[in-house]
């Protein structure tokens, strides 16, 4: 895969009890883990739409019959997540895998339903000037990180899934001597609290809610 861009979309394979946890009980095991399905393949909708190339990264594997699923129906290659090392450890090992290839690599979790082609559009083009973008969470962690430079300690010490993270990565991003660029605002979907919002997106998430 060879392009100015490559758009990365992290998921966990829908693996009902070890994805969406913090909606369980509000939702079933099952129900939350098809939640999760729902909320990758409005992602990868709006990745491939962006006319990147976009890649499926997969964890803990790409063996899920969903991602092979995902990536015939989408038309997108699947990669697999770095095993070891927190999060920040696999983002890394994705930005500079894609950078091998591309000149911009933009990664987005797949529990942002909010997010556009225009957002995405917006992102690219900032990372002209920018070595950095990022896309703040309302819970104060981010949804996405575009980079067209890295440096070994940009993730490092983070407290992953905590309302620092965006704190966090600034200081780290200001250390490693990045410039970067914060776009608007946007939700995901974690907490029981952020259901309600779902509910009411447009264009509706293909979800069948329970009655």
């Amino acid at each position: 895969m060879a392009s100015d861009t490559v758009i990365v979309v992290f998921a966990k394979a829908p693996v009902a009890g070890d994805v969406k946890t913090r909606l369980i009980p509000t939702l079933s095991a099952e129900l939350a883990a098809r939640l999760h399905v729902a909320l990758t393949e409005r992602v990868l909708q709006t990745a491939v739409a962006s006319g990147a190339d976009v890649l499926l990264s997969c964890a803990p594997d790409a063996a899920h019959p969903f991602f092979k699923t995902s990536a015939t129906d989408f038309g997108v290659g699947l990669s697999v997540q770095l095993r070891d090392g927190d999060l920040g450890a696999r983002m890394l090992h994705a930005i500079t895998a894609a950078l091998e290839h591309s000149q911009r690599v933009i990664i987005v979790g797949a529990d942002c339903p909010a997010l556009t082609v225009a957002h995405l559009t917006r992102a690219i083009s900032q990372l002209a000037t920018q070595d950095v973008v990022l896309t703040p969470a309302a819970d104060g962690g981010y949804v996405l990180i575009g980079a067209c430079r890295t440096h070994a300690a940009m993730f490092d010490d983070i407290d992953w899934g905590t309302d620092a993270v965006l704190k966090q990565q600034r200081a780290r991003l200001q250390a490693a001597g990045l410039t970067w660029h914060e776009m608007e605002t946007l939700w995901d979907v974690d907490r029981p609290e952020d259901l309600a919002r779902l509910i009411s997106l447009k264009p509706p998430l293909a979800f069948a809610w329970p009655t």
